[in-house]
């Protein structure tokens, strides 16, 4: 009796309707296929994950790719254009197109393969008359002369400065006095104020101390250290502790021995990467050189005299201007490579905490 029941209400139900499957065109359906090929679900078909963020890896790599092409070639651009043969017609406007190599190269011309680099060794510096060196200025100056110059302008003011820096970051950073800290972000205030906005000032100050046209205006300024120098070096020294200072100063050490003997040693890759940066900004110190030293001046940086050598040249020869370029960032180039680490590791340690 109940199991008649029980089948005469289940008879009796409604039946629960089926949902009708939705109905795509085959093209559509061929679209959700592809799609879903490609890493890309949609209503027909759902892509995998693994598809999907394979897809995701191409599209960045090849994002990637073409941000490299575009930061790397124009350094191949560079080293290409030093060896185009640039004293025709046809040389000058192939040298200045984009190119993978020039047609007309010095390797195929009755000259040296190395031509460009000749010139800019032997005659580089000589007759620029319309640069603003007189006869007598233009005898004495020289390519290497300028790459001298250079290297004291970059040498010099990096090691001192440094050095100089590394102690205001050891005060600001380990020892107490009043007004520390209202001094350092007076001091950090200053670097929102743009370098070439001060220039006009520094010439007036720098005329009244003699110190224009000659070595020491390149010099002089850079030995008392860049704020911004002994910031990162302070936001290093912040991460060591300051126990090693205090046993140094129980067991009668002076301020003076306690930064020489412990904090130099200690901090010397976020020292050594400053530098390095330091040295890549003096090497490369175009506006200072051009606005404090004259063009008629034997103590102009290398910068400065491509900036004669391309008023020289002009547009009858820039294969010379090319090569110059390149053995002015050359140098640069080698350091980063080779302290590439250095420098990356000591900008992640700035930011640790004691």
């Amino acid at each position: 009796m109940d199991n008649e029941m029980i089948m005469t209400s289940e008879a009796e139900a409604p039946a629960v309707p089926v949902q009708e499957e939705k109905q795509y065109s085959s093209l559509r359906y061929a679209f959700g296929a592809v799609a879903a090929f490609f890493g890309f679900s949609t209503k027909t078909h759902r892509a995998s994950k693994k598809r999907s963020k394979l897809v995701g890896d191409i599209v960045t790599y090849l994002v990637l790719l073409f941000g490299a092409f575009l930061m790397v070639y124009p350094f191949w651009w560079m080293l290409a254009g030093s060896f185009a043969y640039t004293l025709t017609g046809a040389g000058q406007a192939a040298v200045k197109s984009l190119i993978w190599w020039p047609n007309i190269s010095t390797f195929n011309n009755n000259v040296s393969a190395f031509y460009n680099y000749t010139e800019t060794f032997t005659n580089g510096m000589a007759g620029i008359n319309n640069g603003g060196i007189d006869t007598t200025i233009a005898a004495n100056m020289s390519y290497w002369r300028a790459v001298l110059n250079n290297l004291i302008y970059s040498i010099v003011p990096v090691v001192v400065g440094v050095i100089t820096s590394a102690s205001a970051a050891f005060s600001f950073a380990k020892i107490q006095w009043i007004g520390r800290n209202v001094v350092f972000f007076f001091l950090l205030a200053a670097v929102m104020v743009p370098g070439p906005a001060i220039m006009s000032t520094q010439y007036a100050m720098y005329t009244d101390l003699n110190m224009i046209d000659n070595w020491s205006v390149m010099v002089v300024p850079g030995l008392f250290g860049s704020i911004m120098t002994a910031f990162f070096i302070r936001q290093f020294l912040f991460g060591m502790p300051t126990s090693i200072i205090e046993a140094a100063k129980i067991d009668g050490a002076g301020y003076f021995r306690i930064f020489c003997g412990f904090v130099l040693p200690l901090a010397m890759p976020a020292i050594m990467a400053q530098g390095l940066l330091s040295f890549m900004g003096c090497w490369n110190n175009y506006m200072a050189s051009y606005i404090f030293i004259a063009s008629n001046s034997e103590w102009i940086n290398l910068p400065h005299a491509m900036y004669l050598m391309n008023l020289k040249y002009e547009d009858n020869n820039l294969g010379p201007v090319i090569a110059s370029s390149v053995l002015c960032v050359l140098p640069v180039l080698i350091l980063f490579g080779c302290f590439q680490k250095l420098i990356i590791g000591s900008l992640m340690l700035t930011g640790s905490k004691e």
